[in-house]
């Protein structure tokens, strides 16, 4: 058990549903103070719901996180809420698919804002927090798709996520003078809401990809993100982990046919 992790107050953006969720919950269960931003209210309630009767505790403030003021009231009401900030987990994102060919440019510009502008925001707002108690952790969610691999339908969330990690590295050496790292989790293929409708055969045919021959689970991503976050990481900074299963590995399916 990470046990520096007690009492901290953490952020999750995007944390009602998919990995955030995920992310929310373990963070809960380990006794951290949890806030969620999130967009939709029916889902935020709902997860705060499910956290405070297991035990945790939670609130939730609805945000665009690439809106700045928003952002900014967010801090605010967490700072009121729980006493402070101690933690980010920027993890809000949206993957809409659509291939170049038939992207417009605000297509572009709007899966840039959610993703990539919404992670300087909230580690721009939170940076006041930091300097104020002398210590803070960021974990960004980014992922394999992007910085390693590319899919037919994501070139604008690739862009994203691998800008998520080219802003991190400049920002871990800026963040260092207020004792507070940043890292990042690089998630594969993770079972979430969003998978759900595509049935069974198609989850089987990318769980048949992957080394570990199944999809990864949101507590995967958040086990990894909770290291990070605690003070038994505190020594890593800018660095990213890939948590895939192995996805990543093989040549091509023939090495995968060889396990």
């Amino acid at each position: 058990m990470l046990t520096s992790i007690k009492n901290k107050s953490v952020i999750v953006t995007g944390g009602s549903k998919g990995i955030g969720k995920g992310i929310a919950s373990v963070f809960a269960k380990q006794g951290a103070k949890v806030m969620i931003a999130a967009r939709g209210e029916a889902a935020a309630k709902q997860t705060v719901e499910e956290i405070n009767a297991s035990g945790g505790t939670a609130d939730y403030y609805l945000c665009d996180v690439s809106n700045w003021e928003q952002v900014q009231a967010l801090v605010a009401y967490t700072e009121d809420s729980f006493g402070s900030v101690d933690i980010l987990c920027a993890n809000a994102g949206t993957f809409p698919q659509k291939k170049i060919v038939d992207l417009t440019p605000d297509d572009w510009d709007d899966i840039m804002s959610a993703n990539l502008k919404s992670t300087f925001l909230c580690v721009k707002a939170c940076i006041p927090q930091f300097e104020k108690q002398g210590k803070g952790r960021v974990v960004v969610t980014s992922s394999i798709t992007g910085p390693i691999t590319g899919y037919p339908g994501w070139s604008h969330y690739g862009a994203t996520k691998a800008g998520q990690l080219g802003f991190m590295k400049t920002a871990a050496m800026e963040l260092a003078r207020y004792n507070t790292t940043i890292n990042a989790v690089m998630p594969g293929n993770i079972y979430t809401e969003g998978l759900a409708d595509l049935g069974e055969e198609y989850l089987n045919s990318m769980a048949a990809a992957i080394p570990l021959k199944r999809l990864g689970a949101v507590e995967d991503i958040a086990n990894a993100a909770l290291f990070f976050a605690a003070d038994e990481a505190a020594y890593i900074t800018g660095q990213q982990i890939v948590v895939d299963g192995g996805q990543t590995l093989p040549e091509c399916m023939e090495a995968v046919a060889e396990i």
